[in-house]
């Protein structure tokens, strides 16, 4: 199958290429976030294929995954096809819903044309996307193996755009969870954070390539997710996939992603700064508590049951 998807979401989609499909992405001269092309800090097979904008029309996909409202425009624009009408479509929503919560219409609703997929059943629940056929595809990680020394006594957190995504990723409960614990940051435009948010022992890694990033990673104590309100992470579940012990925000899906025994989930930032120094003093708690985590994202976040369901979705779209 041609499977037509921009690159939108650089971690989500080094899973779902993983398939047995071939995979075409638009490309653009300047590389912009409607022709990113192929990753460059991800590692994807060659059957994920660049397609110049203007050549789309040649390019004669089986289907198309939209993520974001106005690639239904670039398909009509560029291919002179109707998602949906002309061509089978699928809209993959990422996010959980903005706006007036738990109250918003997702900008596809009642499109019975379409197929809904969402990442998570908390996404679900929240969007009201009216006729429109909605299924849930959990998240699928491509396995980094349990890479978890913990040598470094320090949390880790990975967030992108901090300063900008404020409150919602967390940034301003940085400072009090993790008091008295050396924090290191990692993700896109990072470093000017730990200088605006007054934490002396912070330190920022930025763009590093995936597989750099999880050594880095798994070389400390433990990795902090402080998330208010952005779906379900990514960056938690591969922490949890490295045998990471992890300490998260009770918000969102983490709450299903986090068992008990796998971690230590909270809505109080008090309760997760205790946690945090709990596994600075007691590494090999740190170790029993990250086993249980690998085991539980293996269990429910495993590549093969992601791309199994995800063949049943194209299959049901492509019908």
């Amino acid at each position: 199958m041609r499977i037509l998807i921009w690159h939108v979401h650089g971690s989500w989609t080094t899973a779902f290429v993983q398939g047995p499909h071939t995979y075409l992405v638009p490309v653009t001269p300047d590389r912009g976030p409607d022709g990113r092309g192929r990753a460059r800090t991800w590692d994807w097979p060659a059957s994920v294929k660049e397609v110049p904008m203007d050549r789309l029309q040649e390019a004669e996909p089986d289907v198309v995954i939209l993520q974001r409202p106005h690639e239904e425009r670039l398909v009509r624009r560029h291919m002179g096809r109707r998602p949906g009408a002309d061509l089978p479509a699928i809209y993959l929503e990422h996010d959980a819903p903005w706006g007036e919560v738990p109250l918003t219409r997702h900008p596809v609703a009642d499109r019975p044309d379409l197929l809904m997929v969402h990442v998570t059943h908390f996404n679900r629940l929240f969007w009201d996307c009216g006729t429109t056929p909605a299924r849930v595809v959990e998240h699928g990680v491509v396995d980094p193996g349990p890479r978890w020394t913990g040598e470094i006594a320090h949390a880790a957190v990975v967030v992108n755009e901090p300063l900008r995504r404020g409150r919602y990723v967390g940034t301003d409960l940085l400072p009090s969870v993790s008091a008295g614990t050396p924090l290191d940051i990692f993700g896109m435009g990072v470093t000017a954070l730990p200088g605006r948010l007054g934490v002396p022992a912070a330190r920022a890694y930025e763009d590093l390539p995936q597989s750099r990033m999880h050594e880095e990673l798994a070389l400390r104590r433990a990795y902090l997710h402080p998330v208010r309100w952005t779906s379900l992470g990514l960056s938690l579940l591969e922490a949890m996939h490295l045998s990471m012990p992890v300490v998260a925000l009770a918000t969102t899906e983490v709450v299903e992603a986090v068992p008990p025994g796998a971690g230590f989930v909270s809505t109080d930032p008090d309760v997760l700064a205790r946690a945090l120094r709990r596994l600075m003093n007691d590494p090999a708690e740190a170790a029993e508590v990250g086993k249980a985590a690998r085991e539980a994202a293996l269990e429910r976040y495993g590549l093969g049951r992601f791309l199994d369901e995800w063949e049943r979705v194209l299959a049901e779209a492509t019908a």
